[in-house]
């Protein structure tokens, strides 16, 4: 090709050159209604089944990977969709579809999620439901929103679509100071005289609308887990938990159990057949497989990144529950003392155990997944460099978080797909393990040669 990197500026046909001097695969991302251009072409790595050079660096996601917060997010996508539609809160996770509307709401961003929902059940709608809904998510999130940014988005939501006079609205102004049983009164009248200039006729605005209703609810909701110590209203039950293995596996790959990872073979199967109860248990490492495995890397520990679409504040509290479950469960590990008091310290804080913590607030809305920016973030965090992509493992539950791993630059990318995510496409991944970490450690050696863990390296 005459053309060089140096040419800013090409005619289509330059361009579909250099796109077909690139060996890769392409995928095609589209972008939200109102960014432009449409969609992106953008080339993926190509794909690898085993960390041949040994493993420098895993990447993993947060909702539905590494917690089971992916729920909560459900139901909180459902609430927004029965509001908008004037429809009682209660149960709201009815009205979805699991096989038709799961694959659409989960793994994305935020905004796609919602413009999903709006596009299958925008029929229904009802302005004066949405307006009430908005205006007591909007009143909530900047009264008692536990992020800053979020904050500033609502007030600018209040502007966009044509509110930016409450202010001065003396029902307004109380909506934002009343305690939760005093918020209906004076309601009703707010209600009536925004009617008539709230703005939601395009598709942008009414997610704007629905993005508002949406984290009010998913905010209340982590707001009464923190204030519960993480159980669900005096049950005992916790609300968020980490997936099955998640413990073993942070534990395992910062080289922390060492040749003891043998004695957590029951456990490890437990949580596969928790997974995936068909799994053919005769097939798994042995004692002294795993034994193997764990001096790895006690010899090799990787860097981790944890990787998520969710904004920092709601991280943070979803990473604080899973870490306090996973004291408890380290706790009862057949394990050393020794051991277990360096793994107890270090579950007390996720930051002593990622290497990169990397949010959308790390971003913006419109870069999330299925666009590969934050898993760049993490690398470059992490300081892992092209090079050397080839020995990171990357660990999904959606299509658009593998598409975003491989678009990365990285090879292996595993699918863990759970009950919400069976019926995504799962295309772009390297390979699609059923039983979650446990069958990776167990079944797969975490993807090592074996001439690697049997200490020939």
């Amino acid at each position: 090709m005459t053309n060089s990197f140096s040419d800013k500026h090409l005619s289509a046909d330059q361009a579909a050159r250099w796109v077909s001097a690139i060996p890769q695969p392409f995928t095609l991302i589209h972008n939200p209604p109102y960014v432009f251009p449409p969609w992106e072409l953008c080339p993926m790595a190509h794909v690898a089944t085993e960390l041949a050079d040994g493993a420098e660096g895993v990447v993993m996601d947060m909702d539905g990977t590494t917690t089971t917060t992916e729920v909560l997010c459900i139901e909180s996508l459902a609430k927004m969709t029965a509001a908008m539609c004037g429809r009682s809160l209660e149960n709201a996770s009815q009205y979805l579809d699991p096989v038709r509307d799961y694959p659409n709401i989960i793994g994305n961003s935020t905004t796609k999620h919602v413009e999903y929902l709006i596009q299958q059940y925008g029929a229904s709608f009802q302005v004066e439901s949405i307006c009430r809904h908005f205006l007591e998510s909007t009143a909530w999130t900047i009264s008692q929103g536990m992020d800053v940014n979020r904050k500033k988005e609502a007030l600018n939501s209040l502007i966009v679509l044509g509110l930016s006079e409450l202010d001065q609205d003396p029902d307004w102004n109380r909506l934002l100071s009343a305690g939760e049983p005093e918020r209906q009164e004076g309601l009703t009248a707010l209600v009536s005289r925004c009617l008539g200039r709230l703005t939601v006729n395009s598709l942008t605005e009414q997610s704007r609308a629905g993005i508002e209703i949406y984290y009010r609810h998913y905010h209340a909701t982590l707001a009464e887990i923190r204030k519960q110590g993480g159980s669900s209203g005096g049950t005992g039950k916790a609300m968020i938990e980490p997936m099955p293995g998640i413990g073993i596996t942070l534990a395992l790959l910062k080289g922390w159990l060492g040749e003891e990872l043998a004695q957590l073979r029951d456990p490890l199967i437990a949580a596969l057949l928790e997974r995936n109860d068909s799994a053919d248990t005769k097939t798994v490492l042995s004692r002294e497989g795993l034994a193997q495995l764990g001096r790895y890397f006690e010899r090799h520990p990787v860097k981790l990144a944890l990787v998520t679409s969710s904004i920092g504040s709601e991280a943070a509290i979803v990473l604080d529950e899973v870490f306090r479950v996973l004291v408890s469960e380290a706790g009862d590990w057949k394990i050393s003392s020794g051991r277990k008091d360096v793994l107890l310290d270090a579950f007390q804080s996720p930051a002593r155990v990622y290497d990169a913590q990397i949010t959308a607030s790390d971003s913006s809305e419109i870069r999330l997944k299925p666009h590969r920016d934050l898993y760049s973030m993490a690398l470059h965090t992490m300081g892992i460099s092209p090079e050397d992509f080839h020995k990171v493992a990357g660990f999904e539950d959606s299509e658009s978080g593998t598409i975003a791993i491989r678009t990365a630059g990285i090879p292996l990318c595993c699918a863990l797909p759970f009950a919400m995510t069976q019926h995504h496409r799962f295309e772009a991944a390297s390979m699609v393990c059923i039983g979650g970490l446990p069958e990776v450690i167990l079944n797969r050696n975490f993807f090592l040669p074996a001439h690697l863990t049997a200490g020939s390296d």
